[in-house]
């Protein structure tokens, strides 16, 4: 047997994916670096950038999950892969010809958030086409594995990049993995079979995922949990760099490292999630984890300057172990649980719902940073991620996640009111 790493195609996915996601991890710290040290925006401005780039799961998800359903997904992925380096790789340039500003800002934050929402929905569905349904799990974990190893990187890249060359040399970084994830998804030879769509309407298409969504008691819980938990995490991390930045004095590079050593738990997540499994079963890891995460975040609020930095990174560090590992599980859990032919839409449907909230959750982190202070607004995210755990009741009693390929509902089922 090849495995996983003798899967030429896995390797060229995993390749451009890695790549790609370490430049959004830059990104993810050099925007809102942009922001702060070089537009000198305010809390809410810093938080708004998050909510924007989220913003389009609220606009788009639903009729993207219909439309990457009825499509072959690596073209899709092609595109939005182009799109996302025409749109970061114009920043910079408008910085070198002091044309950047926060609406600029915003708006490229848009754009890139609308080309995530059809590249995540395509890259999902196409992952079990490269891979057999037993290396599902495996190529799940790797590849969150990488993400994670890219969360620990990305930060203190963006603040090195930040120290040497602005803050908006990241955000160049960030365009350049995009044209090299292209590279990489234009050499898969792998073509995924597209069953013919069935000529129904747009809007029956999407309200079938949805009915299916809303019908299972598992996915439901999984959605609504998803939501709440979402919107502590990012109301939390909307904020976070300005309370590393003014509020404890840290300068880019002492932020970036943070946040580096920080997201490694999540690459300990990653490798710990098929051990957990075993160990446990995938369902009741999955619930070790979420338990274990949710009450870390109370050590960031008590973090100080100087070496009280420490309770932010432990903080951090649990949530990304428990978060990643969580998310290898479900990941794996709904690729296999949903049929291939809805797995878009019904991705689409509970996106929109978890994703969602993470709009919501930028706004209020930064309007509460501004009312109550960003140390009270980061308890008041702690509270509520602790608070989510016993919408997880449902699986209280699993030992592992169903399987099952299961039937197309009927279209004409009554969405619950």
């Amino acid at each position: 047997m090849k495995g996983l790493w003798g899967n030429r195609d896995f390797r060229l996915l995993w390749t451009g994916e890695t790549t790609s996601m370490l430049g959004s991890m830059v990104a993810s710290t050099a925007l809102p670096l942009v922001a702060v040290v070089t537009l000198q925006a305010s809390t809410f401005q810093v938080a708004l950038l998050t909510a924007v780039a989220w913003l389009p799961w609220l606009v788009v998800g639903l009729p993207a999950g219909a439309w990457v359903d009825r499509l072959p997904k690596r073209p899709v992925m092609l595109l939005c892969n182009t799109v996302s380096m025409a749109v970061f790789g114009s920043v910079p340039l408008a910085a070198a010809f002091g044309a950047l500003t926060m609406p600029y800002l915003l708006a490229a934050a848009l754009l890139g958030g609308i080309a995530k929402v059809f590249f995540t929905l395509a890259y999902r569905a196409y992952l079990p086409a490269l891979v057999g349904p037993g290396e599902l799990l495996g190529a799940n974990a790797k590849l969150q594995g990488s993400e994670s190893a890219t969360q620990v990187a990305g930060p203190g890249v963006a603040g090195l990049l930040a120290q040497a060359f602005g803050p908006v040399s990241g955000i160049l970084a960030d365009a350049v993995s995009f044209g090299v994830s292209v590279l990489c998804v234009r050499a898969i030879k792998v073509r995924e079979t597209v069953v013919p769509p069935v000529r129904t309407p747009l809007r029956s298409q999407i309200a079938e995922g949805l009915r299916f969504v809303v019908h299972d008691r598992y996915l439901r819980s999984l959605m609504t949990f998803g939501a709440v938990s979402n919107l502590a995490l990012t109301g939390y991390q909307a904020i976070q760099i300005v309370y590393l930045s003014r509020t404890l004095g840290a300068a880019p590079g002492l932020v970036g490292l943070v946040l580096a050593v920080a997201a490694s738990g999540g690459v300990l997540g990653a490798v710990l999630a098929g051990r957990l499994a075993a160990r446990f079963g995938a369902a009741r890891a999955w619930l070790l984890c979420e338990v274990v995460a949710a009450p870390m975040l109370l050590f960031g609020p008590l973090s100080g300057p100087g070496w009280g930095l420490a309770l932010f990174v432990l903080a951090e560090f649990g949530v990304c172990a428990g978060v990643v590992a969580g998310n290898v599980l479900t990941t794996t859990f709904r690729q296999q649980y949903t049929p291939p032919e809805l797995f878009s839409r019904v991705n689409s449907s509970t996106s929109i719902v978890n994703y969602g909230t993470i709009p919501l959750a930028g706004v209020l982190g930064g309007v509460l940073g501004e009312t109550i202070g960003i140390r009270e607004t980061l308890w008041c995210a702690a509270a509520m991620s602790i608070v989510a755990l016993p919408l997880l009741a449902p699986y209280g009693k699993l030992r592992d996640f169903p399987v099952r390929a299961a039937a197309r509902p009927p279209l004409d089922l009554p969405l619950p009111t």
